[in-house]
């Protein structure tokens, strides 16, 4: 009997510490799993346009609308979205929906769109001719390395006649899905915030529009071609971390970025070179 009794108690102190490590552990992960929407809301950006209109909205209308907003600034376009998925940043704002969907394939990462601010319209730039068409025979053309935007690049050209790109190509073509090249043009591959620094390298270049304006160049005025805004995949958005769509902070900051104050703001200081992709 005493001994009965001994290994009865033992047995219900187990069960008691069992139980009690378990509610610890579901506190625990239920800590875990609740988001921390307290602090400012930062967000990694290029530095033009998107930084510069963050910033616009920080100084003018973010108090206004209880935001605390934070931006930092990227030169590239891979640490925005791998800052976002790790949580060193809340938010990134600098891609199209292309690029992100070859981004999380390849990565293995969980970044979703919440808002579509602008396009910056693609553009084919030259120091050495003043039209397409001046293009000699065997010119060399830089384009970006990334999948999504050599892609738009060759499909830029195509749009011109410059190339043609067989039928069925997508968002992955490369210089090895021309069909046709009358002028024989040569491409060089180089990251696509190099591509202005090519231009004393190459007979013509293919600029993403943020890195264009940074390096002084105007699209609407200076690009030899010009991507249309007419049903343009490439607009460019606020995006989060999947799950993080409901922060209060990102909705608001969501509802600012697509305000009249910043459609009027981005017409105003880019004048056709970034469009705003709301109404």
């Amino acid at each position: 009997m005493r001994n009965a009794a001994k290994i009865t108690t033992a047995v219900l102190a187990a069960g008691a510490l069992t139980l009690g490590l378990s509610a610890c552990g579901s506190d625990k992960e239920s800590a875990s799993s609740s988001s921390d929407y307290s602090g400012p809301l930062v967000v990694a950006a290029s530095p033009v346009p998107h930084a510069e209109i963050l910033n616009f909205i920080k100084t003018n209308l973010a108090k206004k609308a209880g935001l605390d907003l934070e931006v930092k600034e990227f030169q590239d376009y891979i640490v925005p979205n791998t800052a976002t998925e790790d949580g060193s940043v809340d938010a990134n704002y600098f891609q199209n929906q292309p690029y992100l969907d070859d981004f999380n394939e390849k990565r293995g990462t969980h970044i979703v769109p919440v808002v579509t601010v602008h396009l910056e319209p693609l553009g084919l730039y030259s120091h050495k001719i003043k039209s397409a068409d001046a293009l000699k025979s065997g010119a060399t053309v830089a384009v970006p390395n990334d999948a999504v935007n050599e892609a738009r690049a060759l499909k830029l050209l195509a749009s011109k006649g410059l190339i043609t790109l067989k039928d069925g190509v997508g968002s992955e073509a490369t210089p090895q899905d021309i069909s046709k090249n009358p002028k024989n043009l040569k491409f060089k591959e180089v990251e696509a915030a190099q591509t202005p620094r090519s231009l004393d390298d190459v007979d013509a270049a293919v600029i993403n529009g943020n890195y264009a304006i940074s390096s002084g160049l105007k699209p609407a005025a200076d690009a030899l071609v010009l991507e249309s805004a007419t049903s343009n995949p490439y607009g460019n958005f606020l995006a989060v971390k999947k799950g993080n769509e409901g922060d209060p902070r990102v909705k608001k900051l969501a509802k600012l970025l697509t305000s009249p104050e910043v459609k009027k703001f981005i017409e105003d200081k880019y004048a056709g070179s970034v469009i705003p992709s709301f109404k």
